[in-house]
């Protein structure tokens, strides 16, 4: 691994831990190296009345957002099972808010990295800021 990508990994690692998951008890951390170069973490947040948690990749937006950044130049999504932890549909549509289909998204489980992929793998053909202009 890159110092950067390893960086992007501790923080991922770090949210995760801090995760609020008493139901699922799926827990996942995010990491997103803005375009300046700064790193905002968040974690998952369930709640009782499910459908109002919050998705890591959501945490770690707000706290690029709050910091005042507002691209995402990568993004590390890091989770503890077998199968890869990849953005749900909603985060990645909110990705695409403020990255480009060339965002590169790291999975990562505790041994590290597993997959890579640019956002418009995971969401082609999207619908973004541009087609409202």
């Amino acid at each position: 691994m890159t110092q950067a990508l390893d960086d992007l990994f501790d923080a991922a690692r770090k949210a995760q831990a801090s995760a609020y998951a008493p139901y699922s008890r799926f827990r996942v951390g995010a990491a997103i190296r803005a375009g300046s170069g700064r790193i905002h973490a968040g974690c998952n947040v369930e709640n009782a009345a499910y459908p109002v948690g919050t998705c890591a990749e959501a945490g770690a937006i707000a706290a690029m957002l709050l910091a005042g950044d507002r691209t995402i130049a990568e993004i590390l999504v890091f989770g503890d099972e077998p199968e890869l932890c990849t953005p749900c549909g909603a985060c990645r549509q909110r990705l695409r808010e403020f990255g480009a289909g060339t965002l590169t998204v790291h999975v990562a489980g505790p041994k590290g990295p597993r997959a890579r992929f640019t956002l418009a793998e995971l969401l082609p053909h999207a619908f973004g800021p541009d087609n409202l202009s």
